[in-house]
């Protein structure tokens, strides 16, 4: 391999914000902080979502009424130029 092209490739900590997870990964990112873990000093990144917090992996699913945004949207501004219109027709 060619000398000093390599982005520096070192564990990191990625730190899960609305669930305050902490892990541990290898990666080439980028950052300005810093975490001492364990007794050790790592790079830190901040993430909103991660697996651990993420709704389809915890099972806190939020439904969103899809039917009533339509529905408002047609109230609003009619049928006009809608394809459904001429599809269903």
């Amino acid at each position: 391999m060619k000398e000093n092209i390599h982005p520096d490739y070192r564990e990191v900590v990625f730190l899960d914000m609305s669930s305050d997870t902490k892990f541990i990964i290898r990666s080439t990112i980028q950052t300005k902080e810093k975490i001492s873990l364990d007794g050790k000093d790592y790079p830190l990144v901040k993430l909103e979502v991660t697996a651990d917090s993420h709704p389809f992996y915890t099972g806190k699913h939020k439904i969103v009424d899809t039917a009533g945004r339509v529905e408002k949207f047609r109230q609003k501004f009619g049928t006009r130029g809608s394809k459904t219109q001429a599809a269903g027709g």
